[in-house]
């Protein structure tokens, strides 16, 4: 995987994986030390965090063709063979309930 390109996506973050960063950069979900476009093998997850395995990931409209549901299962299937957890979110949950989603991984993780 390349750090080059980790690092232009985390450039490039759209606004709504921006609203999930600020949400994960607040106590207490900063105690796990997320993490943004981190390489997991082949992939990139939108944000990580390896002290409580966990992924989130940002679906957007082009995650409901068949292709890329497709895909996403094969990616989500190797990253839970890594040992992760991986919780999908909407971007329409993004930007509609940004607090439900933060209600959502509170009680998902487990915090120190």
């Amino acid at each position: 995987m390349s750090v080059q390109r980790a690092r232009s996506l985390r450039r490039r973050m759209s606004p709504v994986e921006a609203r999930v960063w600020n949400l994960l950069r607040m106590a207490p979900l900063s105690e796990l030390h997320f993490r943004r476009q981190v390489p997991i093998g082949p992939y990139y997850a939108d944000f990580a965090s390896h002290g409580a395995k966990l992924i989130i990931e940002i679906d957007g409209s082009q995650h409901g063709t068949d292709a890329a549901m497709a895909y996403d299962a094969r990616r989500d299937t190797y990253l839970m063979s890594q040992g992760y957890r991986v919780i999908r979110l909407t971007t329409l949950d993004v930007l509609d309930n940004l607090a439900g989603i933060s209600e959502l991984l509170m009680a998902e993780l487990p915090l120190p």
